[in-house]
């Protein structure tokens, strides 16, 4: 797993955020913008970009994932 490939599969399951990854060995850090976070509580956030890596952390290959979740305001 690479901060890009994780970077891909929430631009994917979210276009139009604004998507950094950093990090590694199974522990990264993602920082989404995206207008679809308005409205939403953290927790709704949290969920929309865990829906984008589920795979991943199902199969292990994705251990631990750090995201701040902000809308464009």
């Amino acid at each position: 797993m690479t901060p890009e490939k994780i970077q891909k599969l929430i631009e994917r399951h979210m276009p139009g955020a604004q998507v950094q990854v950093s990090g590694g060995e199974g522990k990264y850090k993602a920082e989404v913008v995206s207008d679809e976070f308005e409205g939403l509580s953290l927790i709704q956030r949290h969920k929309k970009v865990y829906a984008a890596v589920n795979d991943e952390i199902a199969s292990g290959e994705l251990h631990a994932l750090t995201i701040v979740a902000k809308t464009p305001a």
